[in-house]
């Protein structure tokens, strides 16, 4: 999952990058509110963790004008504002939810993983198609019981395939959700985690579950287990 983090506090805003970017996620960072609108209609995130103290353009203004547009893009805000009268201004204005600082980074990346589930109908942490199980919330994929190691780029792409089961996606947007946008779309990165994944899952006995379609992309399926 791709996900931007608009902090004008860069040391702030590099720990937070790097802290998420160790959890398997990928992340932008944007350093005003002109920043964060300009990068949010540039490229497809999964969700905005979103300052309110912004030079520039003020957070608050970021969320009017992205709820202005587009009401199902999941917004948290990170802020300093911690009065109730900021709270309920957040929320009714459209953010999904509120976190104030100081916080614990444990509870970000839950609050960050509930908003996800959400976002694709989905309340449990774990994932299931056929013998193929993910727990989203411990990173940990196992098929017939059996734990499959994964890197984190590969754990990205089998989770987000598997979120969109069934479903044909093509190679452009799972780069564009699993990478930093400054990822070269030209490298054989992609190709070569994808390559590793399906290897993995071949090793246990998961070798049909995911279909390539040539010109059009990947899809996860569930085939009938013996």
């Amino acid at each position: 999952m791709k996900l931007l983090v608009v902090e004008d506090e860069e040391m702030l805003s590099k720990t937070l990058a790097k802290g998420l970017r160790m959890m398997g996620y990928a992340v932008d960072c944007a350093y005003d509110g002109e920043e964060a609108l300009y990068l949010y209609e540039l490229n497809q995130y999964d969700l905005m963790i979103l300052d309110l103290n912004l030079p520039k353009l003020d957070g608050m203004e970021v969320l009017q004008n992205i709820r202005s547009k587009d009401s199902d893009f999941r917004i948290l805000i990170l802020s300093a504002r911690n009065s109730l009268e900021d709270k309920v201004s957040g929320l009714d204005n459209g953010s999904n939810d509120y976190l104030t600082k100081p916080f614990e980074f444990k509870e970000l990346e839950a609050r960050i993983r509930s908003l996800l589930r959400r976002s694709f109908t989905t309340k449990d942490t774990v994932l299931t198609c056929g013998c193929l199980q993910i727990d989203t919330a411990a990173r940990q994929v196992w098929f017939k019981n059996q734990t499959v190691e994964l890197t984190r780029k590969e754990y990205a792409l089998l989770e987000y395939l598997l979120v969109h089961e069934g479903e044909m996606i093509s190679a452009e947007e799972l780069i564009e959700h699993g990478w930093d946008s400054e990822v070269d779309l030209f490298s054989n990165s992609f190709r070569y985690h994808v390559h590793s994944l399906r290897k993995k899952l071949d090793a246990v006995g998961a070798e049909n579950y995911i279909v390539t379609q040539r010109g059009q992309g990947y899809r996860l399926q569930c085939p009938k287990e013996e």
